[in-house]
């Protein structure tokens, strides 16, 4: 099971403004670190909660169906199923008709449940699913979750020196667990 970006988000959550005000800097020398920053915390925040925040379009890739009728996308909330596709043995592609599909948008991860299923022909990344993610707007998006992203990439700042910008997050912000606790995914 593979998760591919297909479309990045067209924005971040968070403005440079919003960033530069949460940290009373006025000044513009360092705006291309800043919005460096704000794409880092953004990413861990999405990585750790399962939560696409912006829109984009993502593409599961799996080998076969899973046990069962339900497929889990790996990612939330859900704004629509864009195509499912199915590799013959020749490696064609067969898109499947979505009318048969129920779609659970919210649940973290989002589920697909699918009643039509074509075997794949290819013996591994047999099938595809095209979904878009992510809150409609920014406004949408949970204040902690905001919040979060703020607190984060303003220690990434602060901690600058010690450690370079492709290399981090080195370090969570006190308070970050506790923002992010109620949309951490949790696994037995």
């Amino acid at each position: 099971m593979t998760l591919i970006e297909t479309d990045p988000p067209l924005a971040e959550p968070v403005t440079l403004a919003d960033l530069k005000a949460h940290m009373r800097i006025d000044l513009n020398d360092e705006d291309a670190l800043l919005e460096s920053l704000i794409r880092v915390a953004r990413a861990h925040l999405e990585a750790v909660t399962g939560t696409a925040l912006m829109p984009r379009g993502l593409r599961l890739v799996l080998d076969d169906w899973p046990d069962g009728s339900v497929i889990e996308l790996m990612r939330t909330p859900v704004q629509s199923i864009d195509a499912i596709r199915v590799y013959d043995i020749d490696g064609l592609p067969q898109e499947l008709t979505l009318s048969g599909a129920l779609l659970d948008a919210t649940a973290r991860p989002a589920r697909l449940a699918i009643s039509h299923k074509l075997g794949p022909g290819q013996p591994i990344n047999g099938i595809e699913i095209e979904f878009t993610a992510g809150f409609a707007t920014a406004n949408e998006i949970p204040p902690e979750l905001i919040r979060a992203i703020l607190l984060h990439a303003a220690h990434l700042y602060e901690f600058r020196g010690a450690v370079s910008a492709d290399m981090q997050p080195a370090a969570i912000p006190a308070g970050y667990e506790r923002l992010i606790a109620p949309w951490m995914r949790r696994a037995l």
